[in-house]
Parts: C-alpha cells; sequence; structure tokens
C-alpha cells in the first residue's frame, strides 16, 4: 500500500507479507521426518557393507577417501541441523532427531569403517604394542578432523560457488572408481550399498533443488538438479559396470600392466610327455 501526506510532502510505500506458520512447520516436520527416515536406511547399509567387508577380509579394496568425504558431509549435515533446531524452538525436537541420526551415522558406523580400512592397510601398526596402535589412532582421527575443518575453510572461501561445492560434495564415488581400477580389486562395495547411499544421499539437494514447495523458500534450479542426478548416476554406473566386468573395463589393453598366465597349454602329443605325480607316461 502507499501512504501519502499532502501537507509534509511525504510519499510512503509499503509492501508486506505474511506467513502461515502451521504451513511451514507442517513442511519442516515433512522434511526432517525425510531426512530421518534416509538417515535410518544409511545405517542398514552400512552395517550390511561392513558385514560384507569383514566376511571377505577385503577392507583394502574399500577407498579411504570415498567413506571419509561422506563421514565428512553427514558431519555437516548433523550441524546444520542441529544449528537449525536451536534457532526455531518450535522444530527442535524435530531437527535435533534428525542431526542425531546424522551424528550416529559418522561418528559410530562411518568411523568404525573408517578405522578398519586403516587397520587393513597399516596391520604392523596395530601389532606392535599399545603405543603404537595409540599413535596409527590418533593420525587417523587427526586426517579426518583436520579435512573436517578445512572443509569449513573451503566452503567459507567458495561460498560465492555453491554450485561448484555441490557438484564436488557428490563425486565421493570417484576415489572408489580409481582405487578399483589402480590396483585392481573386484567388487569392493556391495550393489545395494551403491544404489541406496546414492539414492538416498540426493535427496536433500533435490528437496532443496527441485522441489517448488519447500520449507527453505528457495527457488528450484532444474537444471542443476538434473545435473547432479546425471552426475551421481554416471558414478554408479561407472561402479556397476566394474562389478560385472572388471575394475579396468575402460583401460585400453595396451596400458594395462602384463599379467602372468597360470595356464599350461598340453602339447598336441600327450604321449611324449610324463605325469608330474606319478611320473608315469601320459597315455591318450
Amino acid at each position: 500500500g502507499n501512504v501519502t501526506s499532502l501537507n509534509c510532502g511525504v510519499m510512503m510505500s509499503l509492501n508486506s507479507t505474511a506467513m502461515k506458520f502451521d504451513v511451514y512447520y507442517g513442511k519442516a516436520m515433512h522434511y526432517t521426518l525425510m531426512v530421518t527416515a534416509a538417515s535410518f536406511v544409511q545405517v542398514l547399509l552400512l552395517v550390511r557393507q561392513i558385514e560384507y567387508t569383514n566376511a571377505r577380509n577385503s577392507a583394502n579394496k574399500v577407498s579411504l577417501l570415498t567413506i571419509g568425504q561422506q563421514a565428512i558431509i553427514d558431519s555437516y549435515l548433523c550441524l546444520v541441523h542441529l544449528t537449525t533446531g536451536m534457532v526455531v524452538e518450535a522444530l527442535f525436537n524435530a531437527f535435533a532427531t534428525a542431526a542425531f541420526f546424522e551424528f550416529m551415522i559418522f561418528s559410530i558406523f562411518e568411523m568404525r569403517y573408517l578405522l578398519i580400512i586403516w587397520k587393513a592397510r597399516r596391520p604392523q601398526g596395530f601389532q606392535e604394542g599399545w603405543d603404537t596402535m595409540r599413535r596409527e589412532l590418533s593420525m587417523l582421527y587427526s586426517r579426518f578432523y583436520g579435512c573436517l575443518l578445512g572443509g569449513i575453510v573451503i566452503i567459507y572461501q567458495m561460498q560465492k560457488y555453491p554450485t561448484i561445492l555441490l557438484i564436488l560434495s557428490y563425486t565421493f564415488w570417484v576415489p572408489q572408481i580409481y582405487h578399483s581400477a589402480r590396483f585392481d580389486h573386484r567388487r569392493p562395495l556391495l550393489k545395494r550399498y551403491i544404489l541406496g547411499m546414492s539414492a538416498t544421499r540426493l535427496l536433500i539437494p533435490l528437496y532443496a533443488l527441485a522441489c517448488p514447495k519447500n520449507f527453505f523458500h528457495s527457488e528450484p534450479a532444474y537444471p542443476l538438479a538434473m545435473g547432479l542426478v546425471g552426475w551421481m548416476s554416471f558414478q554408479v554406473l561407472i561402479l556397476l559396470i566394474q562389478h560385472c566386468k572388471g575394475p579396468r573395463f575402460f583401460v585400453p589393453s595396451r596400458f594395462l600392466p602384463a599379467k602372468y598366465d597360470y595356464y599350461r597349454r598340453i602339447p598336441p602329443d600327450p604321449t611324449e610327455q610324463d605325469c608330474a605325480i606319478c611320473m608315469m607316461p601320459v597315455g591318450p
């Protein structure tokens, strides 16, 4: 509306909007329920993946950077949800529940998985006494929390480029692809873990980028949402093809190292050969 005073020569223009807090709180509750359900699914997937790794003694096949980057993302989500719950007192219980699940994922399950992988790569450090073991643990935790603090600095410095930050945050499968191809590790991850983690981790950015009535009041960015889904789908596709056709399927054969062929060809005339066990001539 407009307010005009001819005597004072004043003209004011007012623009006001109303917010329906019950609708806003309802959207926030739906969001926290979605995050809590996704976190619960991630816990189940992590438990299955850890069991799969322990059963096959293949922890060294899993990329430390892949699990570490996911743990850092979960720690940031925990911090954001907890801060939001403290700011909006009416939504504290809902956001605190979501923050608790995120905290449980990265502090219990993902840190335990990182420790299993670290122990598989450096077994001598856990067999030479308590002092050496404590040194290995302090090295692991110092690197993780150092990357955590360094990520906060990077986010602050690149806050004007949120698109780049989002794409970089969702490249956590790339280290696993490289690790499997470099060391020729076959099937380090379960298919359900790859698909489930990719789908659940896309829920929050897709809610903010593709839902027109999200409680963040952000404008939809459909091209960015489609690009993020395409980038994640490309990584998942590479992992699944590695799972089926081998980790080095995309490397030309001339660049692959030579492998020893354990298959011994049978000569055309087997009668001239002797058995390596009984030392008798091998007949037709």
